[in-house]
């Protein structure tokens, strides 16, 4: 068994070593694939320098700043292991936590499994008030479009049996993937689970990028995809993964 992990890189040099270090400590079989979305700060060299380190490691330069999910488009299309997972490049979440993501789908039972922010007991920094209220808002909207009940639709640890997530067309480039690509999970009738995670989340002044904007665009894509989106049903043969 193999996990392939995704990683989109834009200007994460203060903390590009750590996650990878802290992801190959890890005791699954892993490819890291790193996608650099013009970064200007120096990740392109230091990801040069940590895949002569670690031959796990696999790079992509997109051709300029393209976003957040052009970058995940173009690691989950190169990824071949067996599972794939999306890391942000960032310390905010915990690869240890991929052994707890990864059992319902090698026990055969899940399609997809997300990574919540707010069940179980990980611990959790404390910061923004309005954004929780911001998430919350559009997990219970995106529930209401898909009628599934997660609890966490804009989390980043999502983890994928790799030949489900690369038959799903992606569109967005830039935040709006996990609203599309919630929406699109939910309408092919995947098994999807959802477990707890601890959570260190960063400030504005430390790097966060995510703004109100994207909120507004993560509403648009909800309405977008519930609407554009046929109901099909391709999670029959899931049982026979092997895994």
């Amino acid at each position: 068994m193999k996990l392939s992990v995704v990683i989109p890189v834009y200007n994460e040099r203060a903390t590009l070593r750590q996650v990878i270090e802290k992801i190959l400590a890890q005791p699954v079989p892993t490819e890291l694939i790193c996608v650099d979305d013009g970064s200007n700060d120096g990740s392109v060299e230091l990801l040069s320098q940590l895949q002569t380190e670690h031959p796990q490691i696999r790079t992509f330069l997109q051709p300029r700043n393209l976003g957040k999910g052009a970058a995940l488009r173009r690691g989950i299309q190169e990824a071949a292991g067996d599972f794939v997972v999306i890391q942000d490049a960032d310390l905010e979440y915990d690869p240890a936590e991929y052994q707890v993501l990864l059992e319902p789908l090698v026990q055969g039972k899940a399609d997809v499994v997300y990574g919540s922010r707010f069940v179980g007991s990980g611990p959790h920094r404390v910061l923004y008030f309005w954004h929780s209220v911001g998430n919350r808002g559009l997990t219970l909207l995106s529930n209401m479009l898909t009628n599934l009940n997660l609890t966490d639709m804009e989390t980043c640890y999502k983890m994928f049996r790799r030949e489900v997530i690369q038959t799903i067309p992606l569109e967005e480039n830039r935040f709006g993937f996990e609203p599309e690509i919630t929406v699109k999970i939910a309408k092919r009738r995947l098994r999807v689970y959802e477990v707890g995670i601890s959570y260190w989340g960063r400030t504005y002044e430390e790097g966060k990028k995510i703004g109100w904007k994207d909120g507004l665009r993560a509403l648009w894509c909800l309405c977008k995809y519930s609407l554009q989106e046929r109901r099909s049903n391709v999670s029959a043969t899931s049982a026979e993964s092997g895994f």
